[in-house]
């Protein structure tokens, strides 16, 4: 019987994503991503308007990610444009891989159940499952416990990451160079798991810029 194999979630790499050019000049980007973060988060948070939430939310479906990224893809880390860009690069890669992002969240939840309570995937954790959660994170953001969505979104990478590092493992001895770029990749999505939970300590403590 052949050895099952697994489709690997082709998350959008943060690296090749900040490669998508924008006519902003360089000199006025950290600017304009700052107060344009902040302005959408904070008239969405004053206006509980529902339809406002709801447009915010599908921003990249409306507009495309080369828009997101022209704005925030350059923002550091740790900062408020830099959680939104990272927030919707992870919607955009479960709403396009759904359903081998959540066999490896599926793979990741026994050793990672703390971080599942966290994130809070419906059981059994399917692609439907996986793009509410992305939903509910920004939804979050823009009208609820925005500290509590990054800490959302930073688990939910952590699962998947675990989840990816598990499958690579899978690889050895059978495809090292697939293994190894899995691993990488494993790799990135929790580096990007810490920034969003270090980004949570961040606002509660109104040091998120």
């Amino acid at each position: 019987m052949a050895e099952r194999r697994f489709h690997r979630p082709a998350m959008l790499d943060m690296e090749e994503a900040e490669q998508i050019e924008g006519d902003i000049d360089p000199a006025d980007r950290a600017l304009i991503a700052h107060e344009t973060a902040h302005a959408m988060v904070s008239q969405a948070r004053a206006s509980q308007d529902p339809e406002l939430v709801d447009r915010l939310i599908r921003l990249v479906d409306e507009e495309g990610i080369d828009t997101v990224a022209m704005l925030w893809s350059k923002a550091e880390a740790h900062t408020l444009p830099g959680s939104l860009w990272r927030l919707y690069m992870i919607r955009e890669w479960v709403k396009t891989d759904g359903e081998a992002v959540a066999r490896s969240y599926h793979h990741g939840v026994h050793a990672a159940h703390v971080r599942h309570a966290i994130a809070g995937v419906e059981d059994p954790p399917g692609p439907e499952e996986v793009q509410r959660l992305a939903d509910k994170i920004l939804s979050g953001v823009y009208s609820g416990d925005l500290a509590t969505a990054l800490e959302r979104a930073g688990a939910f990478c952590r699962v998947v990451a675990t989840g990816i590092a598990f499958e690579a493992e899978t690889d050895e001895g059978h495809s090292d160079a697939r293994a190894h770029r899995t691993t990488m990749r494993a790799a990135q999505l929790l580096r990007t798991g810490e920034d969003l939970e270090t980004n949570a300590r961040m606002w509660r403590e109104e040091r998120l810029d």
